[in-house]
């Protein structure tokens, strides 16, 4: 690993490699978020319909009338924010009130 020094301030990373490409490391994110990566999962979701798919092997027994969010909805919420790291999201309380 070689320090590459830009400015005075922000610093860079060589990785050398045997004969590939280096891969250069910095720390000039500029605008970046966490969860940037679910929007490639959501359209790989939409165009493989995996939790569509899913959703279909459930019985749903709650009151159609009663029942503000599909299943499909739910177990996308609850996949989705499972892959994104947020182990209580709040599903529990929301499944619990509907099914009442």
């Amino acid at each position: 690993m070689t320090p590459l020094t830009t400015d005075s301030t922000s610093k860079q990373f060589k990785f050398e490699r045997e004969k590939l490409s280096p891969i250069v490391v910095n720390f000039q994110g500029g605008q970046v978020t966490s969860d940037a990566g679910l929007s490639l999962i959501a359209e790989i979701d939409r165009k493989l319909q995996i939790t569509s798919r899913l959703a279909k092997c459930f019985q749903d027994y709650r009151k159609p009338n009663k029942t503000l969010h599909p299943v499909e909805s739910l177990l996308t919420q609850r996949i989705y924010g499972l892959i994104m790291g947020y182990e209580a999201d709040g599903m529990t309380k929301m499944v619990k009130m509907q099914t009442k």
